[in-house]
């Protein structure tokens, strides 16, 4: 069954935005049809109120009418979710594009961009608590395959999963006695890095390389064979740790990235200085480094070995 659609606003334009949103949404849902007709509402409704005098298309101008129109969506009480700001900003640019076409007026395509479309809240993951870090890392020890050893290295080297799917099969580098390095290769940022491991990391590369199948190439290539395809190794790795999350009771959404967090938080706790943690982490500025505003003591858990 079918809303009952409430009649756009007595206005002088109504009878051109009409138009416009019903041959922007000929071929789509009546959600969609509601959408396009509330935001002509809303923002005629707005004109009419605020700029009585407009009562033609070529008078509308981007400052002040869609700037103003704009901020009015930014003030709206209380205050409208960032997707809904955006989809009224999209419906409008796509009438005001229909418009410009069916009455030959250019300049109406060009009053609003896609710089003005809202963009997404990015909520980054927060470190693991010291009790989901214990039990993931303990259920990670005890399973002791290739997936849960690459889950491990990302969670002790900081590594983004990308660059850890990269990494050679000759990662690792002596600096000293009982002193390696591995090294990370170009990732998000276009950078490679040194990371100093320990041994625990080191043998977690080994077990890596024990278990390569014996389709592996021999010569060159990378820790962590692609049967088939980056993708879907990346794929496996995230799903094996939902799998392990599942399994030691955690209720909480856990994804790879917060290991890095985890492990970033864990450097400065332990004494390492901010710039040392942007180095390890192949961090560039200092504004990418979010991760420690609610961090809490984070540390390796106690019994657990290499076997």
């Amino acid at each position: 069954m079918k809303r009952k659609r409430l009649p756009l606003p007595t206005h002088p334009l109504t009878r051109f935005f009409r138009p416009a949103a019903e041959s922007v949404t000929t071929s789509l849902g009546d959600s969609s049809v509601t959408a396009y007709r509330g935001t002509v509402r809303l923002f005629l409704t707005y004109l009419g109120a605020q700029y009585p005098d407009v009562h033609s298309l070529d008078q509308l101008r981007r400052d002040p009418h869609i700037l103003d129109w704009l901020a009015f969506l930014r003030s709206h009480n209380p205050p409208l979710a960032t997707i809904t700001r955006a989809n009224r900003v999209i419906y409008l640019r796509c009438m005001l594009e229909e418009l410009a076409w069916a009455q030959q007026l250019p300049a109406l395509a060009h009053l609003l961009g896609r710089g003005d479309v809202p963009r997404k809240e990015h909520h980054l993951p927060r470190p693991l608590t010291p009790e989901q870090d214990q039990l993931i890392q303990r259920e990670l020890f005890r399973r002791n395959d290739l997936l849960s050893n690459a889950l491990l290295l990302l969670r002790h080297t900081g590594m983004r999963i990308g660059e850890c799917v990269d990494i050679s099969v000759d990662c690792l580098r002596p600096l000293g006695p009982n002193q390696w390095a591995i090294h990370v290769p170009l990732g998000k940022l276009k950078t490679e890095r040194w990371v100093p491991v320990d041994t625990m990391v080191c043998q977690l590369v080994e077990r890596i390389r024990s278990l390569r199948p014996p389709t592996a190439p021999k010569a060159g290539r990378l820790l962590l064979f692609r049967e088939r395809g980056r993708k879907m190794l990346v794929r496996r790795i995230r799903a094996a740790l939902q799998d392990v999350v599942a399994a030691v009771g955690i209720s909480a959404r856990i994804v790879p990235h917060q290991f890095r967090h985890t492990y970033g938080t864990e450097m400065l706790r332990a004494g390492v200085g901010f710039a040392g943690v942007m180095q390890l982490l192949g961090h560039k500025s200092p504004r990418t480094e979010k991760l420690v505003s609610h961090s809490a003591w984070i540390t390796v858990p106690s019994g657990l070995c290499w076997r």
